[in-house]
């Protein structure tokens, strides 16, 4: 099953973003469960949170996953939503 997480960064977090970066990424990749993601972006363009599509049997293990994220970790999400999503198109 796919669960999209809807991630908010907490106001200010730029650079902790920016200082987390590189774990999350390898984050993403040591797990292979990552569908597709990418920041959100505010109307500057900066990022302000991001949207992860993950593939995952339970919601359990993928509120496991979004907890274990180095982003998570770091104190930089002021909210995560996990959906259920089912692919349509793509």
């Amino acid at each position: 099953m796919l669960y999209a997480l809807i991630c908010n960064d907490r106001p200010g977090s730029t650079e902790l973003r920016k200082r987390v970066r590189e774990d999350h990424l390898a984050y993403i990749r040591e797990t292979g469960v990552v569908v597709e993601a990418g920041p959100v972006l505010d109307s500057e363009g900066e990022m302000v949170g991001s949207l992860v599509v993950i593939e995952a049997d339970t919601r359990a293990a993928a509120e496991e996953w979004a907890a274990g994220d180095p982003y998570a970790r770091a104190g930089l999400f002021e909210s995560v939503e996990i959906r259920a999503w089912k692919k349509v198109i793509g």
